[in-house]
């Protein structure tokens, strides 16, 4: 069998929660992850080689980001998104000091009238 896991795996440092209650993965997703989740793991990270044409296509799948068949690299890539870096969207651009823009600002003395 492929993908096997001699302990559950947990992401304590992401979900501390647990998978099952953190509300990113449905409950399928979140038991996958667990019994396979050291396994997908040592493979996405290169300490252990794939065994076997499905581990293998799991591998190809999470390197080129696009899972089409493989349910492992589905959830694999799924769970690397919900950890990975937040977007944060900002509606304008932070001053920097000695930009083009500051060169074409002249200040407007106040007359004293």
């Amino acid at each position: 069998m492929s993908f096997e896991s001699n302990k559950p795996f947990q992401d304590f440092a992401h979900f501390p929660r647990g998978l099952r209650r953190c509300g990113e993965f449905t409950v399928a997703e979140a038991q996958l992850l667990e019994e396979s989740g050291h396994a997908l793991l040592a493979l996405y990270s290169g300490q252990a080689q794939p065994n076997g044409p499905e581990e293998q296509r799991f591998l190809e799948q999470v390197q080129a980001g696009n899972a089409t068949d493989s349910k492992q690299a589905k959830v694999w890539l799924k769970y690397l998104k919900v950890i990975g870096p937040k977007r944060v969207h900002r509606l304008c651009s932070p001053m920097t000091s000695g930009s083009a823009a500051d060169d074409d600002f002249e200040p407007v003395e106040d007359s004293g009238e």
